[in-house]
């Protein structure tokens, strides 16, 4: 960095921090409202989470944090960092595990993508138009997937109304994005008509090949000045209705996405050009039967489809998965002081990535069928709760012109929370995961060009077995709250990618990809001290997290997170809100050994993010300005988690100014 762009930076800084101390209070301290886990069985808010640990971004900070995808949003968030493959490809990583192992939701279903078995995959779901986004661990991730061995990500937009709005409420907002010349926009509108609650949100974004600080690949013959093949074009449309009385609601909603995004790898260049089409359909009955409160039935049906297209035109391989997904949930009264949860899931999809240029598929035709049971129950006992949960799953894959496989899962947990003093919590779960292999680990035979490799499935590949521990201790009342994690998993038959021998294929230099399996273990350790970040005045926070995976006699899992600490600062009331980022990453120096991996170190890093925003109140609508910086120091930022580190930074720095309302 030179010493122009130092001073720069340093102005900068010094203006965020004089807004922040010439911004003045309300008269009135305004408590932030709780906010509660959809996700979670019981529809508790996240500090009351210990025995499944979880996260809620929603309203202003949601805005602040919000970027191209998904993974980038939530990169600094405790225990989840991102594969950095693409500014629209970036899948959240959490603990450490990525893929089929991290469960991607939208309003609690399925997101039906393909995002899970390629890191050039974007995840098919708009962050722009989502009110809130949780992140869930532990045994109530259990029951949305056997493969939910990490965690999971739902994101929440409310398309189907499940209350009526007395008035139209809603939220618009524009912004511009300077490091790549991005325009967006995106609007949410909630209404009802009788008993008929309605709902409409979209979003256009279109940025273009974003700046880098330095050049693009670390051996120096790459781009400098923008990135080639960084762009993003998305836009989503959706609607809901539903029709809500006493004895519960019933709802439809209809959504699409359209998303073009460029990939730029080592030799490589491509765009993905993506479509997604989306119905589901959810109800709920109250009191459907003696001794139970409720019955929700949902319904997801998806469409989806990606073309890759070598050097930005020519079609190469196109994939395509059309799923079905259903759950019927059944709440029941306490019983003997157990209250709970059970219910039904069901998934079938057909996956195909079909070679456009003639040759045989990438992965051959796959219907793939799941059946589940679950439940989960709780119960207190004096000072202690204690949780049980379990899943059964009977799971099948039926490609063309290949083996059948069917696998038989369990996943069980147990956890107990002990509130030794008020406000103060001591906790402890155990659980077993399992996942069955996916279409792509077994039946790949082919290139796949945006991550520059030959993939190569096996079908004798066995269920993963994922045994977890976790205790935890925190303190969730008052201004000054903090919390500590130390977890550890073992993970037999643990699914990984061998990066083998050069693969001269016809179109290229790739490099073999051999799915194989080792036994793995993954541990670390999470801590978080804040300071009231849920009222209005002075806010601060301080965190770090770590952790370490290995394979069995092999060395170090690649594309691992290293070692992080951060701290944030700022001031917040009913007009002003602003912040001071400060977020240090170690160098990553635990390279998986090169009979696994390829891998390569990477540097440290400091990145430096800041926002300021300002809210006018007109009637009954909000107009809120604001401007966001990241990077500030224009660091050279790549991600030791992203297959394509040494050719693809991260942005350089950026600064974002927009307006919202909301109504």
């Amino acid at each position: 960095m030179n010493l122009r762009q130092s001073y720069m930076a340093q102005a900068i800084i010094c203006a965020f921090a004089g807004a922040t101390l010439t911004a003045h209070a309300e008269d009135t301290i305004k408590k932030l409202d709780s906010v509660i886990v959809t996700a979670d069985p019981f529809g508790r808010s996240e500090n009351a989470m210990i025995l499944a640990p979880a996260k809620v971004i929603s309203g202003d900070e949601l805005r602040d944090k919000l970027a191209d995808s998904i993974g980038q949003t939530l990169s600094n968030e405790l225990g989840v960092t991102t594969s950095g493959f693409s500014s629209a490809a970036s899948r959240p990583i959490i603990r450490g595990l990525d893929g089929p192992r991290i469960k991607m939701l939208e309003n609690g279903m399925g997101s039906g993508d393909l995002s899970s078995i390629s890191s050039d995959h974007a995840v098919a779901s708009s962050g722009s138009t989502a009110r809130q986004i949780e992140i869930l661990r532990g045994p109530a991730a259990l029951l949305y997937g056997s493969g939910a061995i990490g965690g999971l990500v739902n994101i929440v937009n409310d398309r189907i109304a499940k209350t009526l709005e007395p008035k139209p409420t809603g939220e618009t907002e524009v912004r511009y994005s300077a490091v790549d010349r991005g325009v967006a926009g995106s609007f949410s509108a909630d209404g009802s008509a009788g008993s008929i609650g309605l709902h409409a949100d979209g979003n256009m974004l279109h940025s273009s090949d974003y700046r880098i600080p330095v050049n693009s690949s670390v051996f120096g013959d790459g781009d400098t000045g923008r990135l080639s093949f960084s762009g993003n074009r998305e836009r989503s449309l959706g609607f809901g209705g539903s029709l809500i009385k006493d004895w519960g609601y019933v709802g439809l909603s209809l959504a699409t996405l359209d998303k073009v995004y460029g990939i730029h790898g080592a030799d490589e260049r491509s765009n993905i050009d993506l479509n997604r089409t989306r119905i589901d359909t959810d109800s709920l009955i109250k009191s459907p039967f003696d001794g139970f409160d409720s019955l929700r039935i949902r319904f997801g049906n998806t469409d989806y489809k990606h073309t890759e297209l070598e050097n930005g035109t020519d079609p190469h391989v196109r994939f395509t998965n059309k799923s079905t997904e259903t759950r019927w949930e059944l709440s029941h009264l306490p019983v003997a002081g157990w209250r709970g949860k059970l219910g039904v899931q069901t998934e079938q999809a057909t996956t195909k990535a079909a070679n456009l240029e003639g040759a045989d598929p990438t992965v051959p035709r796959t219907n793939s069928t799941a059946f589940a049971g679950f439940f989960l129950e709780e119960r207190d006992f004096g000072a202690t709760r204690i949780n049980i949960g379990g899943r059964l799953e009977s799971v099948s894959r039926k490609p063309d012109g290949s083996v059948n496989r069917s696998y038989s899962l369990g996943s069980f947990s147990t956890g107990a929370l002990w509130a030794f003093t008020p406000g103060y919590g001591l906790g402890a779960t155990a659980s077993l995961a399992q996942r069955a292999p996916t279409a792509e680990e077994l039946y790949s035979n082919g290139a796949h060009h945006p991550t520059e490799t030959y993939d190569v499935g096996d079908t004798s590949l066995k269920k993963e077995t994922s045994n977890n521990l976790e205790l935890s201790l925190q303190k969730t009342e008052d201004k000054l709250r903090w919390k500590t994690n130390v977890y550890q998993n073992k993970v037999s038959n643990f699914i990984y990618g061998n990066i083998g021998s050069i693969n001269l294929d016809p179109d290229g230099v790739l490099r073999d990809r051999n799915f194989k399996q080792a036994n793995a273990t993954l541990k670390g350790i999470e801590a978080e001290l804040s300071y009231n970040l849920y009222e209005t005045g002075w806010f601060g926070r301080v965190f770090m997290d770590s952790s370490r995976g290995t394979l069995d006699d092999l060395g170090n899992l690649p594309l691992q997170p290293s070692t992080r600490t951060g701290l944030n600062a700022g001031y917040q009331d009913s007009r002003w809100r602003s912040s001071l980022s400060v977020i240090h990453r170690d160098a990553h120096n635990r390279i998986a050994s090169s009979t696994v991996s390829d891998e390569t170190t990477t540097k440290g890093y400091t990145n430096v993010d800041a926002n300021l925003s300002y809210t006018q109140r007109y009637g009954t609508t909000d107009l809120t300005w604001f401007m966001i910086a990241r990077n500030l120091l224009n660091e050279e930022i790549r991600l030791s988690t992203s297959l394509l580190k040494d050719y693809v930074p991260q942005p350089g720095r950026n600064l974002i100014v927009g307006v919202r309302t909301r109504f």
